[in-house]
């Protein structure tokens, strides 16, 4: 069982690697990277390409660890006991299982995405320790062992928000996404758009690139967004350079609202783009961060 990528998703080597390694391993992947560079889409692709039923657990700031085994609603067999309902003798008709059981007890080998596990509190990890080494977990209500039949290949996200305990990485394959260079950045593109024009895709990446290397910049633009932006661009049928063409005094590209998300990246954009023209002069070869 090992992983090769597919046609859907550009893996490079070493994701692959850390991929394959941690299947060998039997133990949960930790992804970690810039958001919208393909954490979440890996988990899909994983289990696409491995032909794996897919659990996703999409963790929230409001989400405990128990919600990923079990829920037991007593307040519901309490009101239903009160209204004399049968199902209330059993108390198995009030636990709710949760993704880990899912994963647990599935047949075949599934893929268990914990998605960006970050985001909840800093207890979630620890108390999920035993349950992931162990690959099991005890329902007190029922006085039964829930065990996982076939080990689940997990893959677990973070976006760094916050750091996470050193016992819950020792249980882990660590492997982060490092930011897509040009080469990689134009294969996955023609993964995406392969009747793109490409010069629409040198003039959109060599502008892309110059806002993620804006100094002071609040959020770079990311990976999928760069996406959007093209999808957007071959919508409208708009060419980069023809527009700068056509208006020399055009500060920011067409539709980079899709780019930069805040009004301060959007002003320094333009700040530096117009410092940058002044500087070249009226007849300058460069055209500034705009390309």
């Amino acid at each position: 069982m090992r992983f090769e990528g597919t046609k859907d998703y550009v893996a490079t080597d070493d994701l692959r690697v850390a991929v394959n390694a941690a299947i060998a391993l039997e133990r949960p992947l930790l992804v970690k990277g810039e958001p919208g560079t393909g954490k979440t889409v890996l988990a899909i692709e994983v289990a696409k390409s491995l032909g794996c039923e897919l659990i996703e657990w999409h963790v929230k700031s409001t989400t405990k660890a128990n919600q990923g085994l079990y829920e037991y609603d007593a307040v519901s067999r309490l009101r239903d006991g009160q209204m004399g309902e049968e199902r209330a003798k059993d108390v198995k008709n009030y636990i709710k299982k949760g993704k880990l059981w899912e994963a647990f007890t599935a047949k075949k080998r599934p893929v268990l995405l914990i998605d960006e596990i970050d985001k909840a509190d800093i207890e979630f990890p620890n108390d999920l320790l035993q349950e992931l080494d162990r690959m099991e977990f005890y329902v007190y209500e029922t006085n039964e062992v829930v065990k996982a039949k076939v080990r689940p290949i997990v893959i677990i996200t973070s976006n760094n928000e916050k750091e996470l305990p050193d016992a819950f990485l020792r249980r882990c394959f660590f492997h982060f996404i490092k930011f897509p260079d040009e080469e990689t950045m134009r294969e996955i593109i023609d993964v995406h758009f392969p009747e793109i024009k490409k010069k629409l895709v040198g003039d959109a990446l060599t502008t892309f690139y110059a806002m993620r290397e804006l100094p002071g910049v609040k959020k770079k633009p990311s990976t999928s967004e760069l996406l959007d932006w093209l999808k957007l661009l071959m919508n409208e049928d708009i060419d980069l350079e023809t527009l700068r063409e056509k208006d020399p005094e055009r500060l920011t590209p067409p539709l980079h609202g899709a780019l930069l998300k805040n009004e301060q990246d959007v002003a320094l954009f333009e700040r530096l783009a117009f410092l940058s023209r002044r500087q070249d002069g009226p007849g300058g070869g460069r055209r500034g961060p705009a390309g």
